[in-house]
This record gives structure tokens, sequence and C-alpha cells, in this order.
């Protein structure tokens, strides 16, 4: 009897971890945090303080935000009604300016907080007040990578002026409503292209989840980045194959081989885009990094997951070939596509300076990229925001 009551009470706990999210970080927090996307006002105010006592690095990053054509105060908006985005922006209908528009907005909300210069979040305001009065669909094949990379931008400008601004956004709310209509059903529920896209869509969902406080779309997000995360990035705890995601169906090596670029050797850090070019890869690390801290300042410790791992990995893999190293054969045939990109501030400012990992490649990279500029699709600025940031 007593055996009995044992096995059914530790099938009962079996059951309870299993019918659990697999760790907090995966929910919603009870109140969510404001300013709360990828930068909160703890990291806002010490960067502040920095640019006002002339420290570096963040003087000279400020400096490049300042004079770069995103601050611009004599930027005209130019929205559309429908944004048409073919396979590498073929056709450019409105593409590249709805993503330059977005960054400008963040860097204007940025400039006025550093600043309190009105004039910068009064041009934010007009920015994306002229979207949200225009917009109402992405079209073509990019379509839902583009309307991930605009509504990462977006919400990050939003959170900044709604929550610190002391003036007023009067369609504040038709902003909502873009973000909510427009842009979350595009990217909510995935894709099935390269990795990449979907990080991507999944920072943007989980960015306009926070300024919604929209916790159902935040939770369906933050899952559907975990297990993208792990198909991206390879640990060598996965096993002899990478991961995948389910809906994919890569369900032989000859599928998995493939879809890793023809890559059949897999080491720490190897991303399922690595073969292809580091550029596209940095999206991926980028995207990776944007959610762990959104997800940080929501009070929840992705860092500490398998998601904290694979970024260290990940950028660590690819900051060493990046600063020159050679590959052998059993790395993409020896032959690398280099440009991460400006990538690594936010993953190193969190797991090197936070958690004290030593990630000694990716600070090298991190400092020698300094001031870190943008990739004029959806990072920009980030050793302004996040370098050695402690905040």
């Amino acid at each position: 009897m007593r055996r009995t009551a044992l096995l059914a009470a530790s099938a009962a706990l079996v059951a309870g971890v299993l019918a659990r999210p697999a760790d907090a970080a995966l929910s919603a927090p009870a109140a969510f945090a404001h300013p709360g996307v990828t930068v909160s006002k703890g990291q806002l105010d010490f960067t502040r303080s920095k640019v006002n006592a002339g420290a570096q690095p963040w003087t000279g990053a400020f400096d490049r935000m300042t004079a770069s054509k995103y601050a611009d105060l004599n930027r005209t908006p130019r929205p559309r009604a429908v944004v048409e985005c073919g396979s590498y922006s073929n056709p450019d209908l409105g593409c590249t300016d709805e993503r330059e528009d977005a960054i400008a907005a963040y860097t204007h909300a940025l400039a006025w907080y550093l600043t309190r210069d009105e004039r910068h979040a009064r041009k934010a305001i007009e920015l994306m007040d002229a979207w949200s009065a225009v917009i109402r669909d992405h079209t073509n094949s990019n379509a839902p990578l583009q309307t991930g990379w605009a509504g990462s931008s977006w919400p990050r400008a939003a959170e900044i002026i709604k929550h610190t601004y002391t003036g007023t956004w009067a369609n504040s709310g038709r902003f909502a409503t873009m973000l909510r209509t427009v842009y979350l059903p595009e990217i909510i529920n995935g894709s099935n292209s390269n990795g990449n896209w979907e990080l991507s869509m999944m920072e943007a969902a989980v960015g306009i989840s926070v300024f919604l406080e929209d916790k159902a779309s935040y939770d369906k997000a933050m899952a559907k980045f975990r297990t993208r995360t792990a198909a991206y990035v390879y640990l060598e705890s996965d096993g002899a194959l990478p991961k995948t995601v389910p809906s994919q169906n890569l369900d032989t090596r000859e599928k998995i081989v493939k879809y890793w670029q023809g890559q059949t050797t897999f080491v720490n850090g190897l991303s399922q885009e690595t073969c292809r070019d580091f550029t596209h890869t940095g999206y991926g690390l980028s995207a990776i990094s944007h959610v762990a801290e959104t997800s940080r300042i929501q009070g929840q410790g992705l860092y500490g997951t398998d998601v904290g791992e694979r970024l260290r990995h990940g950028l660590g893999f690819h900051a060493r070939y990046q600063l020159g190293a050679g590959a052998d054969g059993r790395l993409c045939g020896g032959s690398l596509k280099l440009g991460l990109g400006p990538v690594t501030e936010v993953g190193h400012n969190a797991l090197a300076n936070r958690l004290g990992h030593a990630m000694t490649n990716t600070a090298t990279l991190t400092q020698r990229g300094r001031p870190a500029g943008s990739n004029n699709l959806f990072v920009a600025w980030e050793t302004l925001t996040h370098g050695d940031n402690p905040a």
C-alpha cells in the first residue's frame, strides 16, 4: 500500500512538472516593467549619467548616434498604406523607409531621454503617428521578416516615449492599434524559413506584447522563441544532431544537414546559418540577445537557461572567426563569409559583465567595434545603451 502511494505521489509530481512551462522564463510577468523592451529605465539613467559626465565609450557612442541620419530633426516620415517587400527587399516599396523611420523613432526617443530636448520626443511621436495613420498591410515574400524588423524597433521607441516623456502623445492608442492589428498577426505564428526570420519575428512579437501588455501573445511568442533558439545554435549536449522545430519536419539526418547549409560536423556555438554567411547569423544572434534582455527587464532569467548558453557559445564561436581565425575543411568547407555586424554588446554585457562568463573573443570583437552603430534593419546604438552597463 505504501509503495502504491509513493508511486502515485511520484506520478503526480512528474505530471505536475510536465504540465508546467519549461521554466518561469516562458511566462509573462504578473505586471510588465516599462520602459521594458531591450532597454530599461535603469540602463537609460546609467547611460545618461555617463554621457553627461563625458565618459567613454558612452559619449563617443552618443556622438555617433546624434551625427547619424536617424537623429535628424528635419527628417520627414515616409509612410505607406501597403509596404511591399520581395526577397532581399526587391521590390522595395516602402521597406527601407519603414525600417529606417522605425529606427529613427527609437533614435529620437533615446535622444529625448538622454538630453531632455523635447524636439526629439516630438519627432519620435511624429514618426510613429505618421505610420499609425497610414499603414494597413505588408505584402510579398519578405513581408513576415520586414514586419519583424520594423516591429522590433517601433515598440522600443514607443516604450520610452509613453513611459518617460512628460508631454502628450495623443495618438498613442492608435499606435497600439497599429501594432495589434497590422504587425502582430503577421509575425505571431512564426516562420519555417531560415532561423533568423523567426527569431526577429519573435523579437518583435515579444516587444509588441510588452507595449500592449498582452500576456497571451507574450507567452506564445516566448515559447516559439525558446524552440527556435534551441534549433538555431547547436550545443554538444543536444546530441549527434541539432534540435529541430517540429513544424519543419526535419526528421532525417539528410534533411537536417541540408537545412544547416550542408554542414555535417556540429560543435558548440555553430549556427544553422553559419555556413550561409555571418551577416544573417548575426541577425539571429542579435534577436536572441534582444529577447533575452527584454525578458531580464521583465524579471525573468533567460540568460540562466540554455538560451544564455547558446548565445554565449554562438557569440564566442563566430567572434573567433570574425577576428581572423582560419576555418579548416570541416567548417563550411573551409570557406566563411564574414560580416557579423554590430551585434555583440547586449549579449557580452549580460553574460560576461553581469554573469562573469569568460568571453575573450567576444570581448575583443566588441571593443574593436565600438562605438557600435546601426545595421539599418533593427539593430542600433548598443554601445550607448548596453556597453558595460550594470543596470
